[in-house]
């Protein structure tokens, strides 16, 4: 027989006061821990929003009367994913949501911890809870990198509630989360700031004289805050590092610092270009870049295409440049032109930026590389130009729709002639009344062949041959 094995155990109501003054310990070691690090953190870390009214951005799920913003002002949290690229909220969010529902607050990230770190974390948020009665919202950074295992070591506590999980993901939750994690979570998309909301973030900075840079006279150029603006791409952490860097480091002037272009390029390390994007250089350029495709100049439009890309441009407008120079300019003479130019348009929007870069690159030097032909381009704009001014023809008895039924006896499709039963599958035959010809194949590459199998026809169809 097994002796019975005696364990250590506290008075139930001394283990709960022990317990209780462990983690209120830790607490105040943690809030001692923010403070001395807020004192030296960088300025994006300083500025988080403290409160739904500071939040910049995502009007779309906190806006007024919006279903994010009335949970949690209601404290009716449930498990979340926040969905969306770097700097656009999605940690400050959390911590948000945690100080609007006055719940603990815990994180991890997922590159660095392990289902260790996962139970210790659950352990502390149970006994919070029973003794405390207070929430844990458990915060995962990148939750995209917890594989399988260290997802379904959350499933219990995330379905018994003992902590609210919101998971912070670049990726697609659809792809990167498990099925049963996911399903017991709302999912929010967030998307980039705009160059307005950085401005307002930036400025706020700038006045900020506890957590930001209002100790400082500042003189803030309107160029220099549009170019941190635009090159941040929607980044807040982005535009606020670059802000401080170039505050502290440039040296005032009668007291005054002098934020210039020159400093707002050096200090987020990319030059300016002069590029609008509703303006006269965005089409200058996008025409100079399409006009070099035509003009078959590789080296220009792969330089007009660097500098699209390099002031930031939306990849999807390059490609549909691209495409339609592929049909327009390249035509018949190389089919393949559009062929590859909408694979380029399909695969950047798949892959996005930087990457986008390459089958954009990769489509342009093809076009500008190609035989050009304009023949059906001209030949559409004649035809569209006729239908237009001259009086519309009706479709001929034998090309009606004899598919239904009772058109037969109407005369539909009478005395039509299939092609493919005669020779060569071609047979003399009128598809229009009148004899106009729009599609004029040129001598370029591929439609020298299409040249010769149309001239071929067609002097059959003139000289009265079936075959």
């Amino acid at each position: 027989m097994e002796k019975p094995v005696h364990k250590m155990s506290f008075h139930t109501a001394g283990a709960g006061k022990f317990f209780f003054e462990v983690l209120g310990t830790m607490d105040l070691f943690e809030r001692e821990k923010e403070e001395k690090v807020g004192k030296d953190a960088p300025l994006a870390w300083r500025m988080r929003p403290r409160s739904l009214d500071e939040f910049i951005g995502q009007g779309h799920i906190l806006g007024p009367g919006k279903l994010l913003r009335r949970a949690i002002e209601a404290d009716r949290i449930t498990s979340l994913m926040l969905y969306g690229p770097p700097g656009c909220g999605k940690t400050t969010l959390a911590a948000v949501i945690a100080n609007a529902t006055q719940s603990h607050f815990s994180r991890l990230n997922a590159v660095t911890s392990g289902v260790a770190d996962i139970r210790r974390m659950l352990e502390e948020a149970r006994g919070r809870r029973r003794l405390r009665g207070k929430k844990t919202i458990l915060f995962i950074d990148e939750i995209h990198r917890f594989n399988k295992a260290q997802q379904d070591a959350l499933m219990p506590d995330v379905e018994e509630g003992t902590v609210v999980l919101i998971g912070a993901t670049i990726h697609n939750p659809y792809f990167s989360i498990n099925s049963p994690l996911l399903s017991r979570s709302q999912i929010f998309e967030l998307v980039s700031l705009s160059e307005d909301e950085l401005k307002i973030i930036m400025e706020r900075a700038l006045r900020d004289k506890e957590r930001g840079l209002g100790r400082f006279k500042v003189k803030m150029d309107e160029e220099a805050f549009a170019h941190l603006a635009s090159v941040s791409d929607g980044d807040a952490r982005r535009a606020l590092n670059a802000l401080e860097i170039g505050v502290l480091t440039t040296q005032p002037k009668d007291g005054i610092i002098h934020f210039t272009l020159p400093v707002a390029e050096e200090s987020i390390q990319k030059k300016a270009v002069v590029y609008d994007r509703d303006g006269d250089s965005h089409y200058d350029t996008a025409s100079a870049f399409i006009k070099s495709m035509r003009g078959s100049d590789p080296d220009a439009a792969l330089y007009w295409l660097a500098k699209m890309l390099y002031a930031g441009e939306d990849p999807r407008f390059i490609a549909r440049r691209i495409v339609i120079c592929a049909a327009e300019d390249v035509g018949n003479a190389d089919p393949q032109a559009l062929v590859l130019a909408n694979a380029a348009l399909q695969v950047s929007e798949f892959v996005g930026l930087p990457e986008a870069k390459i089958p954009l690159a990769q489509a342009t030097a093809y076009i500008a590389s190609a035989p050009k032909s304009n023949s059906s381009y001209l030949a559409i704009s004649e035809a569209l130009q006729d239908v237009e001014k001259e009086r519309t023809e009706t479709v001929p008895k034998h090309l009606q729709d004899s598919s239904y039924p009772g058109a037969a006896k109407l005369g539909r499709g009478e005395s039509y002639q299939y092609p493919h039963q005669f020779e060569g599958h071609f047979i003399k035959q009128d598809y229009r009344p009148g004899k106009k010809v729009y599609y004029r194949p040129s001598d370029q590459g591929y439609e020298v062949k299409i040249k010769e199998r149309l001239d071929k026809w067609r002097k059959k169809k003139n000289s009265g041959e079936k075959s």
